[in-house]
């Protein structure tokens, strides 16, 4: 594996991890929004990612995001008669957001991001260093 190469892994684990902050965001700034059917009710998103393999080998390349997938998790039905968006029935329906789920995924993504700026810098000194050995 080439030196450079660890460029490429560190910067593919920073674009998934902001990839995962942003479904994160996504998904706390819709956890209130209710709807009077559950079928337009907002769905908490899911990044999916995939490991990267070296070519001929079992190597990590890094990881890639496949996509964003919306949970299949049931949304919560409140009885709330007086709210303006209430079905026949009485109730609305809330996103299937779990706040404190979300803020621990914040908090992962966050460190994940950090750690691969911290190996990207690293990786950085340690070029410039061995370039300035033969002086």
């Amino acid at each position: 594996m080439s030196s450079f190469r660890i460029f490429d892994i560190a910067g593919s684990a920073m674009s998934a991890q902001s990839a995962r902050l942003n479904t994160v965001a996504s998904n706390l700034a819709n956890a209130d929004a209710v709807a009077g059917n559950p079928d337009e009710v907002y769905k908490a998103r899911l990044p999916v990612f995939k490991t990267l393999v070296e070519p001929g080998s079992q190597d990590s390349a890094g990881v890639q995001v496949l996509g964003i997938v919306e949970s299949g998790k049931a949304p919560e039905k409140r009885y709330e008669p007086g709210h303006p968006l209430a079905d026949a029935e009485g109730y609305v329906y809330a996103p299937n957001v779990n706040v404190v789920e979300e803020m621990v995924n914040m908090i992962s993504a966050s460190r994940s991001y950090q750690s691969s700026v911290d190996v990207m810098n690293t990786a950085k000194e340690l070029a410039m260093r061995t370039l300035t050995l033969g002086k």
